[in-house]
């Protein structure tokens, strides 16, 4: 009964990050540009917390195996409050013009790497609490519950920033805020992790090259870089292509990371959660719907297919994402869940540390050229899971 009411809690919270994460990205870019920030600077904030992230996340794991996985959830949270009301207030000088220039750009950056080193902390911490509540047998299901209530707040988040049409800031300010009662509400209700009560004495440091989960290190980065150079530009193609102005841009992107989220969430219930199967084939699955979505961004310039190839490319993430966290959670033993959530969460900041900087440089020179260059990302990992399967050393549960 408590591991119930543990996951139910753990899975709100979650749904709540999805919201602080994805409701910035249909609002960043059109502001960005109002700022004066040309396309690499816009891009390059993104990246550069991204690697905060990375850098901070396997810290925040191994300190979550030592301190518990409640309090470094709490630090996380409420740090994500914190950072986002810094960003807002630096934003807020900057449509003003008391702020401008290079003096923007890098109170920005500043801002965000403020903001990413400390919630960094929630994700690894999380992806270990859920890890800590499921035996091998449904740890896949465990990990695709998470992936499928972080998309359930990528579903908000995004219809959240709809109400930049009434003011531009308003979606963070009030991320802000629910970020801040979504940290007092996993103080009250959610209950100490039960792995816990065996006390490990150590962190276990886990490096990305030690063999058991290598495959999944490389997967996951490669996985994440193409995911970010799309995420990261699309907001520059609809504007361009659809000549539209920044609000109408927040919106229209906004409405394709809502459709983008919701097949996520689709694939995470009705096929991740009802079909029994490894995690490297998952992402194998993943891998030719997600270059099918990239060719037809790279192909198109209306507003239909394009919102269509962020729900194809959803569905793709939907899939893949649990298959990586599961496939990494089951190469290794009980004392190093914090660790191995560590790395794998920081996959994610490193492919956006390098996917924005590859996707900004490429689309200043050819919006197709972007696509296309993701979509081979894509086919370079089918290849390689082909691979991996093939040697059928991680395709059995350690």
């Amino acid at each position: 009964m408590e591991h119930i009411r543990s996951r139910r809690t753990l899975l709100a919270c979650l749904a709540i990050m999805g919201v602080g994460f994805s409701v910035l990205f249909p609002i960043l870019t059109p502001v960005g540009r109002q700022l004066g920030l040309n396309e690499l600077q816009i891009t390059s904030i993104i990246a550069v917390s991204s690697l905060t992230v990375f850098l901070a996340t396997p810290r925040w794991g191994r300190l979550s195996d030592r301190l518990g996985r409640k309090l470094i959830i709490l630090i996380g949270l409420f740090g994500f409050s914190l950072g986002t009301f810094l960003f807002n207030i630096i934003l807020e000088l900057g449509l003003s013009e008391k702020l401008s220039g290079v003096n923007l750009f890098l109170a920005l950056l500043l801002a965000r790497i403020f903001h990413a080193s400390i919630m960094s902390a929630a994700m690894p911490a999380a992806t270990a609490y859920m890890a800590d509540i499921t035996d091998v047998g449904s740890r896949t299901k465990g990990m695709g519950a998470a992936g499928a209530a972080n998309n359930l707040g990528s579903i908000v988040g995004p219809a959240l920033s709809g109400l930049a049409t009434i003011s531009l800031l308003l979606p963070l300010w009030l991320i802000g805020l629910l970020a801040f009662l979504n940290g007092l509400f996993a103080l009250r209700f959610l209950p100490p992790s039960p792995k816990r009560k065996e006390k490990y004495k150590k962190s276990f440091r886990l490096r990305y090259s030690d063999s058991r989960i290598l495959p999944f290190m490389i997967a996951g980065v490669a996985l994440f870089t193409g995911f970010a150079i799309v995420q990261q530009t699309m907001g520059f193609r609809f504007q361009d292509s659809l000549e539209l102005t920044t609000a109408e841009t927040s919106a229209v992107f906004g409405s394709a990371l809502v459709l983008s989220a919701i097949t996520a969430l689709i694939s995470q219930v009705f096929v991740v959660q009802r079909i029994k199967i490894e995690p490297i084939s998952l992402l194998q699955i993943a891998m030719p719907i997600l270059i099918i979505a990239f060719l037809l961004m790279a192909f198109s310039e209306t507003r239909v297919p394009l919102t269509m190839a962020f729900g194809i490319m959803g569905f793709g993430m939907g899939l893949a994402a649990p298959g990586l966290m599961a496939g990494a959670s089951l190469a290794v033993p009980a004392e190093n869940q914090g660790a191995v959530a560590g790395l794998a969460a920081s996959c994610g900041p490193l492919g956006f540390t390098i996917g924005p900087v590859i996707g900004g440089a490429i689309y200043q020179i050819s919006p197709m050229a972007t696509y296309l260059f993701a979509a081979s990302i894509y086919l370079s990992l089918s290849l390689f899971l082909i691979r991996i399967k093939r040697s059928g050393i991680y395709t059995k549960n350690k």
